[in-house]
């Protein structure tokens, strides 16, 4: 479910041209075409009293609910994650991950599912939360191919994404121009697909995420409403 919904060692230099980060707000509709049901997600970035960021993330539907949420440093145009939290619960197993991210001592440690986690923190290295926000950056500063290497369980897996051009999209706040962006994986080792939009004009806000599994099953997440920096995201 997770995967549907955000559902992200180049990483840690500078994000080309990126602005200092906006704060921001969105709520989204997430629909399964194969059940008879809808759900709402929400996903936030906010400012914290120590200087830091939290990046949250929350969806639920009837039978099933999430959690994530990551607190990170953004120093000289990168992220540094320093904690991430995951919850899962109602469809299927349920899930919880807990990270802690040691800079100084250049440790990841945590548990995921009961699994102990102890991985060494290279430069560049992000949690499953904050290479969204990574990605989300980076788009905005007009690079055409990101990779990332994200905490996946025990170990660390790379992830890329590759910018397809600009698309509008029509959302329950207006029409939005977007920059429309999937996620590229090796078809012989995976068959899911994974596709998102971001607004040009909103902070390069995620507005959409169409995702369809291996199975077949598609999933799509459509902003309804939101806010960056204060002012509320409107379409023509």
């Amino acid at each position: 479910m997770r995967r549907a919904l955000l559902l992200a060692c180049a990483l840690l230099a500078p994000l080309a041209q990126a602005a200092d980060l906006k704060p921001f707000s969105a709520n989204y509709t997430a629909d399964w075409k194969q059940l008879p049901m809808s759900g709402s997600a929400e996903r936030s970035l906010q400012a914290n009293p120590d200087g830091t960021w939290t990046l949250a993330f929350k969806a639920s539907m009837m039978i099933a609910s999430l959690s994530e949420s990551s607190i990170f440093k953004f120093e000289k145009n990168a992220v540094l994650p320093q904690s991430y939290a995951y919850e899962r619960g109602g469809m299927g197993k349920s899930k919880s991950v807990k990270l802690n991210f040691d800079w100084a001592a250049k440790k990841i440690t945590g548990d995921d599912r009961g699994d102990p986690v102890n991985l060494t923190l290279n430069n560049g290295v992000l949690d499953k939360s904050s290479y969204q926000l990574a990605l989300q950056e980076d788009v905005a500063a007009g690079k055409k191919s990101m990779s990332y290497q994200v905490v996946d369980g025990d170990d660390l897996d790379t992830y890329d994404f590759r910018v397809l051009g600009s698309e509008k999209v029509t959302t329950k706040a207006g029409v939005v121009d977007a920059i429309k962006v999937e996620r590229v994986r090796d078809p012989s080792q995976s068959k899911r697909t994974t596709v998102m939009w971001f607004a040009k004009d909103w902070d390069y806000l995620l507005v959409q995420l169409q995702q369809t599994e291996t199975d077949g099953k598609e999933y799509t997440i459509m902003l309804q409403d939101g806010t960056v920096d204060g002012k509320a995201v409107k379409g023509s």
